[in-house]
């Protein structure tokens, strides 16, 4: 049996002259939230359409589930849930209705989970859909790919339209399908997403792979950010030292990123009177923007080596 859900090996589409994407490998294991991050217009919606057959490939193999994409397409489907990144109702019906319908193209023959998803994401079941705002019609699209509790789950910026509390209960709702041993993917261009809820993301930047890695292991390369409040103005020259970069000025405060030996950053620190110090994580948002604006290679300074371009 095979470890992964889905294995994609040098997809290339095109478009006439267009590449919308170019020479993609990736693999996703099964059992973890795997978060294909970019811009719009990268080539995210056009890698999921594809994986699913819903476009052709223009060269590439994709296996998912251990089958063919093409020659499979059906089975694969019937195992698989989807939330396309532009998701389209039914007019003049309720919304019950419409999910019922859906529901039953699959297997499944009980509508309880539908049912507890609707109640959790506070959709009413017996509104009409032209009757929705965007924020409930996403809603709908959240429970018709996951009520049939298919194995692999297939969410094209699924956050699109729902408001801060409905993120974080469906981020409670996705961690719990991870818990349930289904295999998740998603795009997203929602930075903060996909820091909370996946186990390794890739960025996609013009068509191409630039970076597939896990979150850990990318925090812990770019290191911690150090955020300190002093009494009174300090001159930020005295941590320009190795392994300090990004030093940031406010005042009295002083932010910068430690990527080695954070013990003599803390010596420094105490030859001032503090107010106020903090240690976080580096932010996947500022390591994204890095990617983008240095052409895909970000220093690691903790190693010495490049991160970037190409797939890991």
């Amino acid at each position: 049996m095979t470890n992964y859900a889905m294995k994609i090996k040098n997809l290339t589409k095109k478009y006439g002259d267009f590449t919308a994407v170019k020479n993609l490998s990736l693999d996703i294991e099964k059992g973890e939230i795997f978060g294909l991050l970019g811009p719009n217009g990268a080539g995210k919606s056009t890698t999921i359409r594809t994986c699913l057959g819903l476009l052709s490939k223009t060269e590439g193999e994709i296996e998912i589930l251990g089958l063919d994409s093409h020659k499979d397409a059906i089975e694969i489907r019937k195992r698989t849930g989807y939330l396309p990144g532009e998701f389209g109702l039914l007019d003049g019906i309720s919304v019950y209705t419409y999910l019922k319908y859906l529901l039953r193209l699959s297997s499944v023959k009980s509508d309880e989970k539908l049912k507890d998803l609707a109640k959790r994401l506070d959709l009413d079941l017996k509104r009409k859909t032209n009757e929705l705002s965007k924020g409930n019609k996403q809603k709908v699209g959240v429970v018709q790919a996951l009520m049939a509790d298919q194995e692999f789950i297939i969410l094209d910026e699924p956050t699109g339209g729902l408001d801060p509390l409905m993120q974080q209960i469906f981020y409670e709702i996705l961690r719990e399908e991870k818990e349930a041993g289904k295999t998740v993917f998603m795009s997203s261009h929602v930075l903060a997403e996909v820091e909370t809820v996946c186990n390794r993301v890739a960025i996609i930047k013009e068509a191409e792979l630039i970076l597939n890695e896990h979150i850990s292991t990318l925090q812990d390369m770019t290191g911690k950010v150090l955020e300190v409040e002093f009494r009174h103005k300090v001159d930020p020259s005295a941590f320009e030292i190795e392994g300090v970069t990004d030093i940031e000025v406010d005042d009295r405060k002083i932010r910068m990123t430690v990527t080695k030996d954070i013990d003599q950053v803390v010596k420094r620190v105490a030859d001032h009177r503090v107010i106020n110090m903090n240690l976080s994580t580096y932010s996947l948002e500022k390591l994204f923007l890095r990617y983008y604006s240095n052409g895909g290679v970000v220093e690691n300074e903790k190693e010495g080596v490049a991160i970037g371009g190409g797939v890991k």
